[in-house]
């Protein structure tokens, strides 16, 4: 695939770069046959060390981290590489798939986990979601009517000199919504990216997480500007406050 010219710029993009960090010779081989078939360019690490020296010496778009590795596993890898400063979207890949597993992966700043063995078209769909995000969110940083959200630290510094730590969903949540700034974001798109396939909860729990937001963000949560409820759908944040009908005097349900 060529690179896709940018009509703003009148330039072409950039080929993206992939990271492949396993181990077993025949499946990095493969995957990596499939990434540059997509028009990736990719480069194979066969082990904890040489990921390390490649991440950082090659600064790659995305790097797929498999968890099981010699000698440095890929837990010890991430947890390293973020402790730097790199931002670099990880997805963990692994022959165990428990969830507490899968929540590690997640808690040293892996992005995504696809547990082995998996579909190849699943694969290389998470591969340009992950890419997609990264392009869609320009720092690891966001900033919005005063407040500011660092995504690594999961930690929220207020308009109001407060700063609170964020959970794992509320973060989740949180970074879907400022992704699609603008845009409506359905109950199941939220339960898809936040929960993945896990049980899912009831629709309610996602509410309790927005209020929970709104009593962060909100000037007025009774009246948000921020993040809105769209009946029957989901919800839309804006980063920017609309201004609200004078003749409509209801507050927006939760």
């Amino acid at each position: 695939m060529k690179p896709v010219d940018d009509p703003r710029s009148g330039q072409a993009n950039p080929v993206q770069k992939i990271l492949l960090v396993e181990d077993e010779p025949t499946l990095a081989a493969a995957l990596a046959d499939n990434l540059e078939g997509e028009g990736y360019e990719v480069k194979i690490a066969p082990d904890g060390k040489t990921a390390l020296e490649r991440w950082a010496a090659w600064k790659p778009d995305l790097v797929v981290l498999d968890v099981m590795l010699p000698g440095l596993d890929g837990l010890q890898v991430c947890r390293q590489m973020r402790a730097l400063g790199h931002t670099t979207p990880v997805l963990f890949l692994s022959a165990r798939g428990a969830p507490e597993e899968r929540v590690e992966g997640l808690k040293v700043g892996g992005d995504d986990y696809l547990a082995k063995p998996f579909h190849l078209p699943e694969f290389l769909l998470r591969v340009r979601n992950l890419l997609r995000r990264r392009a869609e969110t320009p720092s690891a940083v966001y900033e919005f009517a005063g407040h500011r959200i660092d995504f690594r630290a999961w930690t929220a510094y207020l308009k109001d000199g407060r700063k609170e730590a964020l959970g794992e969903r509320e973060m989740a949540i949180l970074r879907l919504l400022v992704e699609r700034s603008g845009e409506v974001v359905s109950r199941d798109e939220i339960l898809d990216r936040v929960w993945g396939q896990e049980v899912f909860p009831s629709s309610r729990t996602i509410d309790n997480f927005v209020m929970r937001l709104r009593r962060l963000f909100e000037p007025d949560p009774a009246h948000p500007v921020h993040f809105h409820t769209v009946w029957g759908v989901g919800y839309r944040f804006t980063p920017s406050p609309e201004p609200r009908p004078e003749a409509s005097p209801t507050k927006e349900p939760t």
